[in-house]
C-alpha cells in the first residue's frame, strides 16, 4: 500500500495477485486497487484477488462504494466480500452484466452510469463509460486531483487488451481518442495493472496503436 496525500483526496494503491480467466485461458495478474477518499471516508475501484489488503487500506472509514471498472473475473473477485464486510453497494456498468454473472450468478449488485458521480470525501468522482476492453469498462475520474483511475482501458504504453470475447479495438481507441485524450496532457493515470503513465505521455502514441492494431 502506497499512500498519496498530495491532493484533497488520499491515494492509497493496494496490489494484490492472483488468475484472470475468460475464453478458456487463465493467465497469472496482479491487479491494482484503489482506494480514495479522505480520514472518514473511502471509495474502493475494483475488488481483486484478495479481499485483506484491501480493508487493511480502508481501515476504519466508511466505504461509500465498490466501483468496478469492469466485470473481468480479476477485478470482480472479491467485491461480494467487500460489500458484506463494508455495508457498500457494489457498483457496475450494465453493459458486462454478462461477464459478472460468470463469476457471481445471481448476485445484485448497483449500476454505474455515463456522468454519474460518485461524492467521496467532499470531493466528486466521475464515471466515464469507455467500451472496448469490454462493452461495459468505465474509467473514474477525479478532477480535484487531476487523476484518472483507468481500470484495464489504458495502461502505460498503450490500450487495453480488446483480443477476447465481448472487446473491440476500435471501441477501445474510440474511448481513449474521445473520452481520456481529451483530458489535461498532466492528468496522471492510475491503472489496474503496472505502472502509472499520464495523459500526456499516452497522447502521442494513439496513430501507432492503430497502425499496430490489437
Amino acid at each position: 500500500m502506497s499512500p498519496d496525500s498530495t491532493g484533497a483526496l488520499r491515494i492509497d494503491r493496494v496490489v494484490t495477485s492472483g488468475t484472470f480467466s475468460l475464453d478458456g485461458g487463465t493467465w497469472d495478474v496482479d491487479n491494482n486497487i484503489w482506494v480514495i477518499g479522505d480520514d472518514a471516508e473511502a471509495v474502493i475501484i475494483d475488488a481483486a484477488h484478495d479481499a485483506a489488503p484491501i480493508l487493511a487500506a480502508v481501515g476504519d472509514r466508511k466505504v461509500v462504494a465498490i466501483v468496478l471498472t469492469h466485470a473481468h473475473n480479476d477485478h470482480i473477485g472479491v467485491a461480494p466480500e467487500l460489500a458484506e464486510a463494508t455495508g457498500a453497494p457494489i457498483l457496475l456498468h450494465p453493459a458486462d452484466e454478462m461477464l459478472w454473472e460468470q463469476t457471481h450468478p445471481g448476485v445484485a449488485h448497483g449500476e454505474l452510469s455515463d456522468g454519474q458521480q460518485i461524492v467521496v470525501g467532499g470531493q466528486a468522482l466521475e464515471v466515464i463509460n469507455t467500451p472496448g476492453h469490454s462493452p461495459g469498462s468505465c474509467v473514474i475520474w477525479a478532477p480535484s486531483e487531476k487523476v484518472l483511475f483507468s481500470g484495464d482501458t489504458l495502461f502505460q504504453g498503450g490500450p487495453g487488451a480488446t483480443g477476447r470475447s465481448f472487446s473491440s479495438f476500435d471501441d477501445i481507441i474510440a474511448s481513449i481518442r474521445d473520452r481520456i485524450l481529451v483530458l489535461d496532457e498532466q492528468t496522471r493515470v492510475c491503472t489496474g495493472h503496472g505502472d502509472e503513465t499520464t495523459v500526456g505521455a499516452e497522447a502521442g502514441d494513439l496513430d501507432e496503436w492503430i497502425r499496430r492494431g490489437h
